[in-house]
């Protein structure tokens, strides 16, 4: 029991105050606004955001949207995550293999098989592409986008810190094309954007803390760290 003890306080440690603080209000706001956003068939604020983008994004740019939202499905995914975990294996990189696998399956679970079904929020009327299905709240794109992304940026960067900027540069500019992409598809409302992001968030906190715990206990001599 001591040696659990003391493995939370380490975590703790390396988590921080402020992302932890910022898990147990995330934590708070979700399950209090769960609920009720999933009471209301036409959230106003989220329709008039959403009505907003439409008007706002001219067409080729919405056609090029469309086909983020395609790319950056299940399917695609699935093929980077495999392509960073096979780099890794092949770099001998097995604690950072083992934090993106804990990531990105972690996150997964977390949307999917919890927090959605647990609010069970419709998604947006009028969606764009036919094979957009299943509840909206928290998004899974906002979330997985922002663990798998950026967990391998951290991870990546601290073996090779001159690809630090570039890395992350580029994941941001996707991430932020994603959930532009989800919400001209009318796949979710902003709100669901928000809390997916906040959950992935989270997630990316507790998996690097955890990561850094590892590297403290079974490489103390090692000077990488995903924290940079």
């Amino acid at each position: 029991m001591a040696a659990w003890l003391r493995l939370l306080r380490d975590w703790l440690r390396a988590l921080g105050p402020w992302r932890l603080g910022f898990a147990v209000v995330t934590a708070l706001v979700l399950g209090w606004a769960g609920p009720q956003l999933a009471s209301l068939r036409h959230p106003r604020l989220d329709e008039q955001l959403l009505d907003g983008v439409h008007r706002l994004i001219p067409e080729p740019i919405g056609d090029l949207l469309l086909r983020v939202y395609q790319m950056s499905g299940v399917h695609l995914t699935a093929v980077l995550v495999l392509a960073v975990l096979i780099f890794l294996a092949l770099k001998r990189f097995w604690a950072e293999l083992i934090c993106l696998v804990m990531g990105t399956g972690g996150i997964l679970l977390i949307v999917d098989r919890w927090l959605k079904p647990l609010f069970d929020r419709r998604r947006p009327s009028g969606r764009l592409l036919d094979d957009i299905s299943g509840r909206s709240f928290p998004s899974g794109h906002a979330a997985g986008s922002v663990v798998f992304y950026f967990l391998t940026c951290c991870l990546l960067s601290a073996h090779y810190p001159r690809l630090r900027r570039p890395l992350f540069l580029f994941s941001s500019a996707w991430v932020g094309l994603v959930w532009l992409s989800t919400i001209y598809c009318r796949a979710h409302w902003l709100s669901d954007i928000a809390a997916g992001a906040a959950v992935g968030y989270v997630w990316l906190s507790f998996c690097l803390a955890g990561f850094t715990v590892w590297e403290q206990r079974c490489r103390p001599a090692s000077p990488l760290s995903p924290h940079g």
